[in-house]
């Protein structure tokens, strides 16, 4: 047997829901907290150091890290336009 949703009632008011701990896509909390460590990110200097040691460290990773990029851009709608 399936449970209906209830149906709210005329001039009943329904209560509204905490969107300060909204989690998933709408995560604000974790999405401000991630938007300052980047900026601190960016301001200590280190990102050309961070991308330097990106790099593969032998030909196997090379290969590796290809793949993960070739499997990311199959699953992508394209280049974005504004990036």
């Amino acid at each position: 047997m399936s449970q209906q949703p209830k149906q709210s009632q005329p001039g009943k008011q329904q209560p509204q829901a905490d969107l300060s701990h909204v989690q998933g896509e709408g995560d604000y909390e974790a999405g401000r907290h991630y938007d300052e460590k980047t900026r601190e990110f960016v301001k200590s200097g280190k990102v050309d150091e961070a991308a330097r040691n990106a790099h593969p460290k032998s030909p196997r990773e090379q290969q590796e890290m290809q793949k993960a990029e070739e499997i990311g851009k199959s699953r992508s709608k394209g280049e974005d336009p504004h990036g």
